[in-house]
């Protein structure tokens, strides 16, 4: 029976969260199932209120910014010429051809998503960034974050945006961010987190999942998982998250999820943009520093 969000969530939320990625790949849309982000100056609009400069969004392929995001990755990856990186949930491409250059020729980037049509349309990308960089160093691949394709100890640096709070089954996903990364690799994440429990309609709704909302987590659980993984190193630092700016907010559905808030609150006050960087060890006698886990709220004036 569905509530008053719409559908509810399902144990293994796979095939919704690809059935709705892959209807804004063809169609368009936001995440919240509007019009707002369709690969035009909408979605740059949303780049520039989650961290991405106008010089990173002006040299992209065509399409490939969907107003996704929840952040940057790339600006925390401090990422170095001849790296590997691997993009999980790479979608329709930004941020692994924004990595592709930063690596340069002797590097490599490789994207993986689960979704077919937006893994065509970041394969569709390809030529143009080509033609435009005279760079090829960049795949993407099909595979689900929970299973990646890559091999043991094969990845310097990995970053990712706003997808494994899509994840219903976080702890592999950190296990095999542990697994692919070389020892003494890294990795920068941004995602949405927690501060609040959710109202359960939020919580149980396909709506608010697929607006990466209803699948996040608390600071303190990622914390819990990234450590049991066996990552060091971890630092963590939240923000206020302009649900506004990333939403259509004059879409129906949007005005549902909205409408499910208790009175006077809004949805800055239940969720956060999260980055969380850590090391996989080197091992015996290269182990980094654990200085422990840091995380705090700045204050950036866009909720």
């Amino acid at each position: 029976m569905a509530d008053c969000c719409g559908p509810k969530v399902k144990r293994d939320n796979r095939v919704l969260v690809r059935s709705a990625y892959g209807r804004i790949a063809k169609e368009g849309g936001s995440c919240c199932g509007g019009k707002s982000c369709q690969g035009g100056s909408g979605s740059n609009a949303v780049a520039g209120q989650i961290g991405y400069s106008k010089e990173d969004l002006k040299n992209l392929p065509k399409g490939a910014n969907l107003g996704l995001g929840c952040g940057n990755p790339g600006a925390i990856a401090e990422l170095k010429p001849g790296e590997t990186v691997l993009d999980l949930g790479s979608g329709a491409g930004i941020d692994a051809f924004l990595a592709a250059r930063k690596v340069g020729p002797k590097g490599k980037v490789i994207g993986v998503d689960m979704t077919p049509d937006m893994l065509e349309k970041a394969r569709a990308n390809v030529a143009a960034f080509r033609k435009r960089s005279g760079l090829k160093n960049v795949e993407f691949r099909l595979g689900e974050i929970e299973h990646l394709p890559v091999a043991d100890a094969s990845v310097d640096t990995i970053i990712s945006n706003c997808v494994i709070n899509l994840s219903s089954d976080k702890p592999s996903v950190w296990c095999e961010v542990a697994r692919v990364l070389k020892p003494g690799g890294r990795m920068a994440v941004s995602d949405l987190a927690l501060t609040a429990p959710l109202p359960a309609c939020l919580k149980n709704s396909v709506a608010a999942l697929t607006a990466c909302i209803a699948g996040a987590v608390t600071v303190a659980e990622t914390e819990k998982m990234v450590r049991a993984a066996g990552l060091t190193g971890l630092a963590m630092e939240s923000r206020p998250y302009p649900v506004e700016a990333v939403a259509d907010i004059s879409d129906p559905l949007y005005r549902k999820l909205v409408a499910s808030l208790p009175k006077g609150r809004t949805f800055g006050d239940y969720i956060v943009s999260l980055s969380i960087k850590a090391t996989k060890p080197r091992g015996p006698g290269g182990k980094p520093k654990n200085g422990g886990a840091r995380h705090r709220l700045v204050h950036t004036g866009t909720r």
